[in-house]
């Protein structure tokens, strides 16, 4: 399981959310600052001179990465640095509010709708969803759910890691098709690649057939944006795979995204949360934007591919990233 369970979990009612929204790997909580839960630290473990700040990651390649470069910059800015790997959000959310770990990179979107689903009901995300395609409006209900928590959303930036589908480069190059509104046009059957859920979920089959007009004749149950998936559409026994915005093994596959032109996906662009009372400082704020307002949906995509293909370490492609948009001090 990982990052891809998250993305049609946000869809899901609270006690599909335990199962959906949790990103598996890493170590459960045992101990750690101020004899809380704990704590697996990172090479970018760091003493500094304005404090310790314990970084939360879900365990799968994005956050570990996006740990590491919020590490590394907060170390930059003079910060001891911890990360901390954590099964998953029902774990490290309640972790956040009692100031175990200090901050977290997130999920706008998603992150709403467990709140609201925690604050409001199991049905809430479904019957009266906070999130949105709009990531302005999005982040706002964010806000309002986690500031009577101790929590707060700092900026979200362009980086997105949301529901998307992909064919083949040949089925697009032959059909013509750059976008999900070209494929509906088209009036081509299609059978996607996806979770059993997809059938009822109104990101997946449901939003595709009403806002696109796509004309879907099944779904095959291979999971989320997994290599059976992919090999399924490359093969031609599929036509379309539910996959996520920053995978990093399309072009293996031969795949290309169409792209979600009508907005049918939520914002799930990514932000960091932090406990307010120990790591809502204008500072840590200023520091951690820094990165957010350079970071990129493409650049998550070639992050993920380095560490999940070419085998290198969280900790390296996020400094060498980091040293290439000059946010580390030489």
């Amino acid at each position: 399981m990982g990052k891809t369970t998250r993305i049609l979990g946000a869809t899901l009612g609270a006690v599909a959310l335990t199962a959906s929204l949790s990103a598996c790997g890493g170590d459960s909580l045992e101990k750690t600052k101020d004899g809380g839960t704990a704590s697996s630290e990172s090479s970018s473990s760091s003493s500094g001179g304005k404090g310790k700040l314990v970084i939360g990651a879900a365990g799968f390649t994005e956050s570990n990465v996006l740990a590491e470069l919020y590490a590394q910059v907060l170390k930059d800015a003079g910060y001891g640095t911890s990360i901390t790997t954590v099964n998953n959000r029902e774990l490290y959310e309640p972790s956040l509010e009692k100031g175990e770990i200090d901050i977290v990179p997130e999920y706008a979107a998603t992150l709403a709708e467990f709140l609201n689903a925690k604050v409001n009901g199991g049905n809430a995300p479904e019957e009266k969803p906070v999130a949105s395609s709009d990531v302005t409006a999005t982040v706002a209900a964010l806000d309002k759910l986690v500031g009577p928590r101790g929590l707060k959303a700092l900026p979200a930036g362009a980086a997105v890691d949301q529901n998307a589908f992909a064919v083949t480069k040949e089925f697009a190059r032959k059909n013509n098709l750059t976008s999900l509104s070209d494929l509906g046009r088209s009036g081509l059957k299609v059978k996607i690649a996806a979770s059993d859920e997809c059938a009822v979920r109104p990101f997946c089959a449901v939003g595709l057939k009403k806002t696109y007009g796509i004309d879907i004749s099944g779904i095959d149950p291979k999971g989320v944006g997994t290599p059976q998936a992919k090999q399924a559409v490359k093969d031609g026994v599929d036509q379309l795979v539910l996959t996520t915005t920053t995978d990093a093994s399309l072009d293996t596959y031969g795949l290309v995204l169409l792209d979600d032109d009508k907005k049918l996906q939520n914002a799930d662009n990514i932000l960091p949360v932090v406990n307010a009372k120990d790591a809502g400082s204008p500072e840590i704020a200023a520091a951690l934007d820094k990165l957010t307002k350079v970071l990129t949906t493409a650049d998550l995509v070639d992050l993920n591919r380095k560490v999940d293909t070419e085998r290198a370490k969280p900790a390296d492609v996020a400094k060498a990233f980091l040293e290439s948009k000059g946010l580390l001090k030489k």
